[in-house]
């Protein structure tokens, strides 16, 4: 029976690439000589901590870390960006987490969606990923387009598309 994977995983080998590309480029720009901004990769919780000295130099780390990110090929709507907070010595900290794999709710959210569209495929959410398989190869493109035409907000991919 065919079947395929519904997963949502970043690499976090081009993420770190895109941090120390953003964090290179602070150092340089004339616009933030002399100034205590900085991006820094915690690679256990898979988070990114944004360092600045006020809300107008976190929105252009924001945007240079966006730019880095797109660089690399990633989908930026991986990145969560969390509330800012006041840091010590009159600094801004904000905490971007790395999304990784599809929570319940949004895998729910698929399943039902695609049980609605009466297509002729099972769904099945395995851990932090969905299984759809049907009996034609045709209704599961059918599948992965309707899935593509979804407002989900995080990057999906298809994997082990199996005859």
């Amino acid at each position: 029976m065919p079947s395929f994977d519904v997963v949502s995983k970043t690499d976090m080998q081009e993420v770190a690439n895109a941090v120390a590309g953003a964090g290179r480029e602070i150092g340089q720009r004339f616009d933030f000589k002399g100034s205590k901004s900085s991006l820094e990769l915690k690679d256990k919780e898979q988070e990114v901590i944004i360092l600045a000295d006020d809300e107008l130099k976190l929105k252009q780390v924001q945007e240079l870390l966006r730019a880095y990110i797109s660089r690399r090929k990633l989908e930026v709507s991986c990145l969560d960006f969390g509330k800012e907070e006041k840091a010590s010595g009159n600094m801004v900290r904000q905490a971007v987490k790395i999304k990784q794999g599809i929570d319940q709710e949004t895998a729910k959210k698929i399943v039902k969606n695609v049980k609605d569209s009466k297509m002729k495929v099972q769904c099945a959410i395995q851990g932090d990923e969905v299984r759809i398989s049907g009996k034609k190869k045709d209704d599961l493109q059918d599948a992965i387009a309707f899935i593509k035409t979804l407002e989900i907000a995080q990057p999906l991919q298809f994997i082990n598309f199996r005859d």
